[in-house]
């Protein structure tokens, strides 16, 4: 448990570094950091629309991905092998890893940073776009070299597509803030340990 937070704690560290020089140098008299990268309490005003693009994100996310990479992929690549077989005595470490490993700090850097930097240069749209590609791309690069170009491409576009509704539900659906997608993106991941932790398509 205390190495699962250990990682997961130098991983926020390592995503928040460029994100915190670039607010240090350009913002730091504007705005609180945290409030910069969305940080902040979500304010939901059509709540029953934000539920209902919520748990579309959750499905593609955890089905199309799992599908893709059950046909496509070698488990034993996936970060949430680690899990494999445990059971239950994962939980903990398999939270830490969802939650703050790859939720918070995937969430801080892509679209708490990355992504209002581009829509604060290119405009909604366009910005969200470009944030969604690069971040299918640098998922579909991890498995470039061992999987199928097909499942490569199949998770480069599941993988943009849940990143342009994460990206969506934050600015027009949350005022900004990136609890909803770090909710989202903690699901998805903690589902696929769980899946490795029961042995449930592994």
């Amino acid at each position: 448990m205390m190495e699962s937070l250990v990682n997961a704690v130098v991983q926020v560290v390592i995503f928040l570094a460029i994100p915190f020089v670039w607010w240090f140098f350009s913002a730091r008299k504007e705005h609180s950091f945290l409030a910069w990268v969305g940080l902040k309490k979500p304010i939901i005003e059509n709540k029953r629309n934000y539920y209902g693009i919520f748990l579309v994100t959750i499905v593609l996310l955890v089905v199309p991905i799992n599908t893709i990479i059950y046909y496509f992929v070698d488990s034993s690549l996936l970060a949430s092998n680690r899990f494999t077989d445990l059971g239950i005595s994962a939980m903990i470490p398999a939270l830490i890893y969802g939650i703050l490993q790859t939720g918070l700090s995937e969430e801080l850097f892509f679209r708490g940073f990355l992504t209002k930097r581009l829509i604060n240069k290119f405009g909604f749209y366009q910005g969200n776009i470009i944030q969604s590609l690069v971040f299918g791309i640098i998922h579909g690069f991890m498995f470039f070299s061992s999987t199928h170009v097909i499942g490569v491409l199949l998770i480069v576009i599941a993988t943009s597509v849940a990143g342009y509704l994460m990206g969506w539900i934050n600015e027009k659906k949350s005022n900004g803030s990136i609890i909803s997608s770090w909710m989202i993106h903690s699901i998805a991941n903690i589902t696929a340990a769980f899946m490795a932790m029961f042995n449930i398509f592994y």
